[in-house]
């Protein structure tokens, strides 16, 4: 079975924008658990009270929406100019 280059190409290009998500999950994730890790843990113990598990949901939960929120605008703003995009992913928005 032969692949055409333009076959080849569009793989590789859905593989690089799946790395692309992955990372910027990947960096989601960390950004998130540093800021409220920071914000709501100010002496880490062995067990977490629960004003500092509640603290870690509500900032989890905030970060969470003022991401997808960024996501969608970002998104958008690509789909309406593809030439001022630049493909960067939303990480530097964080």
């Amino acid at each position: 079975m032969n692949i055409s280059p333009s076959d080849a190409k569009s793989q590789i290009m859905d593989q690089i924008r799946q790395e692309a998500a992955l990372n910027n999950a990947r960096a989601l994730i960390n950004k998130l658990n540093n800021h409220c890790f920071d914000k709501c843990i100010p002496s880490p113990g062995t067990s977490l009270s629960k004003r500092e598990d509640v603290c870690l949901s509500a900032c989890m939960e905030k970060y969470m929406a003022t991401w997808n929120t960024v996501s969608r605008t970002y998104i958008a703003q690509i789909q309406k100019n593809p030439t001022e995009g630049g493909g960067g992913g939303v990480d530097g928005l964080i």
